[in-house]
Parts: structure tokens; C-alpha cells; sequence
């Protein structure tokens, strides 16, 4: 029989979240598992960067039917509430800069954070503009969340996960690090919608 050739991981890139060290990074839902989760590998001896992301852009492709038909999108936090967003495609390339240099050792956090701050307003004024028709955002109860997610079917421990870390992100989960030419990223939310969102909702 022959030997099987083990080789040990010796960097290792992980897509976690912000919120380390915020007020209420431990009643998180998901992110509070994704952070233990990066506890987890940083202990593995491996050397290890968590990308500490915000909310996605993309997570609004869910609703590209409503903004079309409705004109709606919607979501629990606060109208007003500023918090970083961040494109799928900036992430994948902080993860590929890593991964190709590999000169770093140890454990830490990186966030990538987008260009700015937006609140759901700050959204629907963009996505009103891009899409050349009227955009509103509607805040839905958390309660209201959870029933709807009950209701596709989802497991009610997961959806729990969700629905806390929903909670978590109105109340400054995401607020925790600042922007600077380091943890910022140079997709604006104005050129996603023109290149992701208005073909979507378009078609």
C-alpha cells in the first residue's frame, strides 16, 4: 500500500464579517458564527485572513422582480441608517490579491468596505436615478421577515440566524471600522446599478 503525501494549508483566505468587536457582535445570528468560525481556522496554524465584509450590492438582485413591477425594495434596518456596501466582484479580488502574494504570516481581519456609506434612501435615490424610474424603499418588520422565511420553507434555526443578524446590522453591527484607502474598495453603487442592477431589471 502506498503512503498518501499529506501537504499542510499554509494560507488560507476566508469570506467572513464585520463586526468584531461591536456591541453586538455576540448576538450577531450569522455573523456570530462566521466570527467564530474565523477563531476557528485562525487557531489551525494556517496563516489566515478574514475578509471582514458589509452587506453586498448583490443581495438586491433578490428583489430585481419587486423594483420592476413594484418599484419597491426592501429590507429591517432604519431608512436613514448609513452603513459600508460592497460588490461581490471587489471582495473576489482582495481574495485573489491574497492568495497570489502570500507573503503575509499570522492571523487578522480585512475589511473591504466599497467607496462609501449608504443608508436605504441613499439607494433608492441612486437606483431611481440609474434605472430612469421611481425607486422607494419600505422597511419590513422583523417579524414580518420571519414569517416570510418560514414560510419558503428554511429551517427555523437558520432563519433565527438571520432574522438576529437583520437586528445586529440596524443596531451598528457593521459601524465598527473606518473607511480608509486600505479598507476601502472602488466599486460605487452608482456604476454597479448601471452594469449589474438595470440590465436585471430590464430584462
Amino acid at each position: 500500500m502506498k503512503a498518501l503525501a499529506t501537504h499542510a494549508v499554509g494560507h488560507v483566505v476566508g469570506v467572513s464579517a464585520l463586526g468584531r468587536g461591536t456591541p453586538v457582535a455576540d448576538r450577531a445570528g450569522l455573523v456570530t458564527a462566521s466570527l467564530a468560525m474565523d477563531d476557528l481556522i485562525g487557531g489551525s496554524g494556517a496563516a489566515y485572513r478574514a475578509l471582514a465584509n458589509p452587506s453586498f450590492f448583490e443581495n438586491l438582485l433578490e428583489e430585481s422582480e419587486s423594483i420592476r413591477d413594484k418599484g419597491v425594495f426592501t429590507d429591517v434596518v432604519d431608512a436613514d441608517r448609513k452603513a459600508p456596501l460592497v460588490a461581490v466582484a471587489d471582495i473576489a479580488a482582495v481574495a485573489a490579491g491574497l492568495l497570489l502574494d502570500r507573503s503575509w504570516t499570522g492571523t487578522g481581519s480585512v475589511p473591504v468596505l466599497g467607496p462609501q456609506d449608504l443608508s436605504p434612501n441613499d439607494l433608492a435615490r441612486i437606483m431611481t436615478e440609474q434605472l430612469g424610474r421611481p425607486v422607494r424603499y419600505e422597511r419590513q418588520p422583523l417579524d414580518e421577515l420571519r414569517t416570510t422565511l418560514v414560510g419558503y420553507g428554511l429551517n427555523e434555526a437558520f432563519v433565527q440566524g438571520i432574522v438576529d443578524m437583520k437586528r445586529a446590522k440596524d443596531q451598528g453591527l457593521d459601524a465598527g471600522v473606518a473607511r480608509t484607502p486600505d479598507t476601502a474598495s472602488p466599486t460605487g453603487f452608482q456604476q454597479w446599478c448601471a452594469q449589474t442592477l438595470k440590465p436585471t431589471v430590464a430584462s
